[in-house]
Parts: structure tokens; sequence; C-alpha cells
């Protein structure tokens, strides 16, 4: 029976006129009931500023309760409230009162609103099964775990296997089967949907059929999981249900029952579209961050710094440390366009865009793409950074970068190195005594003025030196027992004198170590690493495996 705040009964079932002979819809509580049930309405809907019960927490009960005698017997009341004030009594008998309320039920009469605390029970169970579902199937992210999750749950809660059927492309489809007790089996199957009445519809997302417009002798072998005792021929009941999701469908559920259960009724198929809604927002959620991880990693491969090694001789290494913990990319870069020949230059890179993160990353991508197209003009390196200035000034949307340019060719035992920097700090050379020298270059920044000019400086390592080329973010990173000093290059030139001799990756690595050490948890800013050496072999016409892996 419901009845407004007001206490107007709205609606009732034939069961409660049997307890409330004069119920109807219209007249009041206080026409029709005992004067506890009256004064409970009152309480919960608010009427009387108290509500009937509370949990231990203080939070409000949604099951409220009362209880006192209607006529010839003793009957609980539970309440469920609704909107406006409305509230909704199951009436449930207890006893006769002859007796206290502990007593037997008193007679057949009375026995239709005793299945009602059943029917309570049940619907209460089947809510708190699709929270314990919704909370379950939101803690990953993963498409093949929450569909798993899915298969099992419905197998187990629903039906005696479940097969869940996902979008495939128009001939093969993801199959996830699963019995009540059996493993999850996920494979790709080839099949066609119009095999099983309504499985077409549903993966379209239109409306499920119903169950009994399903011949179980029509189910397919590809939806029979493998524990399923008795195989097709023991199929008793089928129900289809789409799993919807947000804008587009995820998939399909397909519950499957043994001959000896009952059929699926009206109620449970309503249920299980409850339950595949649940299930098919939550594999929608994770479709989408599925696709969009996969983009993210597809537009940032490029972005990444490459791979780097042995190139016609001469030995190169790189390190890279974005400023933000859980990013790979950021404003600073470094890259490598290996040379045809081993008479020919190899161009190097190492550069600083103007800013940080993701959107820095993408600005120095443009600058890295643009050096790669105009590598050949890296014969002349003021030719080549002229060039580049005037394609970033022509981007309106392009920061200022600085960079240092470097070609290398092995020359006998060693390495000739011809570097220019672009408003870039000039690159130490660390030779095999110990002494740290710094490359005589320098020259206007690119990007900001029409007018600019560059000094290459020619270096020539012998083997075991090398050529460190690196960004501000590793002279000017903080630390220090305050974090407020910076590292500088008095430091970092320490650094590379106890690395004389030492392979270029052995110095990419100390160096970071070291850096990594000095800034500890202190925010600091991008930072990046390219070494050039000429290693202690004496083979310079030696050509090793490319080092791009971009």
């Amino acid at each position: 029976m419901t009845a407004n705040a007001s206490g107007i009964v709205l609606s009732h079932n034939t069961q409660a006129a049997v307890l409330l002979p004069r119920v109807a819809a219209g007249v009041t509580l206080g026409e029709i009931a005992p004067t506890w049930l009256t004064e409970a309405h009152l309480r919960l809907s608010g009427g009387a500023g108290e509500e009937l019960s509370a949990r231990a927490d203080g939070a409000r009960d949604p099951s409220a309760w009362a209880e006192g005698r209607i006529g010839a017997y003793w009957v609980k009341a539970l309440a469920v409230p609704g909107a406006d004030g409305a509230v909704t009594w199951w009436l449930v008998v207890e006893s006769t009162p002859a007796s206290t309320p502990s007593s037997a039920p008193a007679s057949t009469t009375a026995s239709t609103p005793v299945s009602a605390a059943h029917e309570l029970a049940h619907e209460r169970a089947r809510a708190g099964l699709l929270q314990e579902l919704s909370s379950d199937l939101l803690t990953s992210l993963d498409v093949d775990r929450c569909t798993a999750m899915t298969a099992r749950r419905a197998a187990r809660d629903l039906a005696d296997a479940a097969v869940v059927v996902g979008t495939g492309d128009g001939h093969t489809f993801t199959v996830t089967r699963c019995t009540t007790d059996g493993p999850v089996v996920q494979e790709r199957v080839a099949l066609d949907p119009g095999q099983l009445p309504g499985l077409a519809e549903a993966l379209q997302g239109l409306p499920a059929v119903s169950s009994r417009w399903i011949d179980p002798r029509e189910v397919p072998s590809w939806a029979v999981p493998e524990g399923f005792t008795g195989g097709v021929a023991d199929i008793g009941s089928v129900a289809v249900v789409p799993l919807p999701g947000h804008g587009v469908p995820t998939g399909c559920l397909i519950l499957l029952r043994h001959r000896r259960q009952t059929e699926f009724t009206p109620a449970e198929e309503s249920f299980a579209q409850l339950f595949a809604a649940r299930a098919g927002a939550a594999l929608s959620v994770a479709r989408s961050h599925t696709r969009q991880a996969h983009s993210t990693d597809v537009l940032i491969r490029d972005l990444l710094p490459p791979s780097l090694g042995r190139v016609h001789g001469i030995c190169f290494s790189g390190g890279y440390r974005a400023s933000v913990a859980d990013e790979l990319v950021g404003g600073d870069f470094y890259d490598l366009y290996p040379a045809d020949t081993p008479e020919a230059e190899t161009v190097a890179v190492l550069g600083d865009v103007c800013g940080k993160g993701l959107e820095a990353a993408v600005v120095a991508g443009r600058v890295r793409h643009a050096l790669q197209a105009l590598t050949p003009f890296a014969a002349d390196h003021t030719r080549l950074l002229t060039l580049l200035n005037g394609a970033l000034l022509s981007s309106s949307r392009t920061p200022f970068v600085t960079l240092v340019l470097a070609t290398a060719v092995r020359q006998d035992a060693g390495v000739r190195l011809r570097i220019s920097s672009a408003g870039h700090p000039a690159p130490l050379i660390v030779r095999v005594t110990g002494q740290v020298e710094e490359t005589p270059t320098d020259g206007t920044l690119i990007g900001v003025f029409a007018d600019i000019g560059f000094r290459t400086a020619e270096v020539a390592l012998q083997p075991g030196e090398t050529c460190l080329l690196y960004s501000d973010g590793i002279t000017e990173a903080r630390g220090g027992p305050l974090n407020d000093v910076m590292f500088s290059e008095h430091r970092l030139r320490a650094v590379l004198a106890q690395c004389a001799g030492m392979p270029p990756e052995v110095i990419t690595e100390r160096v970071q170590m070291v850096i990594a050490q000095w800034v500890g948890e202190g925010p600091h800013d991008d930072m990046a690493v390219l070494a050039i050496g000429a290693p202690r072999d004496t083979c310079p016409t030696t050509v090793n495996e490319p080092p791009r892996e971009r």
C-alpha cells in the first residue's frame, strides 16, 4: 500500500485489502488503518519531523518498520520511502493477537501478505547484486577482465551458463563463455549472428527478445561452454540480452539454463536487463579507456627519444627525464639521423622547446620532423639552421627553440665533429686525460628573430673521448639541503672529469644518476643528455645496426 506525505492512499494491491477491507485510493490512512500505522507513516514521511529508525552511524535507514495489531493479526509494516514523501508499506503478518507477536501465523487468509516479506528480501538481494557488480566492474579498466567478470557473475547469479559476445568486424566476434563453476574461456570466433534468434538485434542495441520466442535447439555450438553438462541437447531455456553502452552497444549477454531448471520468467528477464545495463556501462568505459590509451600510445610513440647505439663506428648514447613524473615526453628532445655511408656525416641534435608537458612535446616533434626534412643541407650548418628558423617563424603556434646541431664522421681512429649552438649551452668535451673543455660555439636561438647568426666549431675526438650535449635542465636542476641550489656547470664538469675514458653510455648513465640524487623528490625541468664518443677500437669502417626505433 502506498500513501503520500499527507497520508492519502495512492494505490494498493488485493493482498492489502485482506487486512484493510476499507482501503481505497483517495482515502486517508486515519480512516482505514490503525493508529500505530498512521502515526508511523507521518513520522517517516516527515509529518512528525522524525524517522522510524536509523542505523548506528546515524544515516537514514530506507527500510524503516513498525508493528502492531490489525484486526485479528499482529502485523509488521516495512516501509520503503519514495519521491515527495510518499511511502510504500509492505504489510507482513507475524502472528495472531491471542498471544505474543512471536506466536505462529494465524490463518491461511493472511498467507499472501507473508509472501511479501520473501519478495522484499528477494528484491533487496537483487539490488545488492547490482551494487556489487558495479563495484567489481569499475575496479578495472581492462576490457577482457570486465568481460570475464560479467560472464562469471551472470553464470553464477542469473543462469547455469553465460556467454558474452562482443562487438566484431561483421565476421568474427570476441566470445567469452563460462559455466557456474567452470573457468572463463575467451576466444575470437567466426560466427553468423543470425544463427541465434535475437542475437543480431541485441548486437545492434535493439530491445531484448523474449526467451519464450527462442527455441533452445537453435543455440549454436559456439555459444555453449565446454563445461555445460549435456551440451545443446540439455538446454531448457535461453535469454538473449543486449549490453548497452554509451551511445553504441558493447555486445550481448546470452544466458543458458538446463532442462531441469525453471524457464526464465518475465521478472528474471527484466532483472537480466538491469544486470546487462550495469555491465554494458562498465564495458563501455573500459573500451573507451582502451581506445584512448591506444591512441595516446600511437601518437606519443613518434615523440619518444630514439634508441641510440653505434653508427658507422661512432658511439651515440642518450638519456631523458621529463619534468612530470608520470609523463614520458616533454619540451627537451634529442634525435639522430644516420648517414647513408661511413664517409658521410651523421647528424645529431639536442634541443629545448619553450614549455613543458605534452604540448611542448608536440612542438618538439614538429621541430624534429622539420630537422629530418632539412638533413640534406647538414653540410652547411648555418643554412640548415636558417631554413629551420624560417619554418618556425612562419608558424604562429611554435615558440622559440634552442638547440645544438652536431655532425659526426669517423676520421682515422677518431671522430671529427662540427658543432653549432643556437642559443643553447655549449657542449662539453671529455678528454682521456680527464680534462673537460667547452666547445667554442654560440649562436641565436631559433624561431624568434629573422636575422640570426651562428659560429660552428670543429672538434676532434681521440679514441675514448666523448662530447656531451645537454639541456639547461641539467645545470639548473635545484637540490641541496633546502632544494634551492642549482647543480651548475661547475658540478657537471666535475662529474665528467671522473668519467674520463668511459664509454658514452656509461657517461650518460652517470650524469643521470647524479642529477637524480641531486634533485631527489623535488621539482625539476625536463632534462636531456646526448653523448657522442670515439670508441677505443680502431675499426673506423665498421657499420653497426641502425639505432633508430621511433
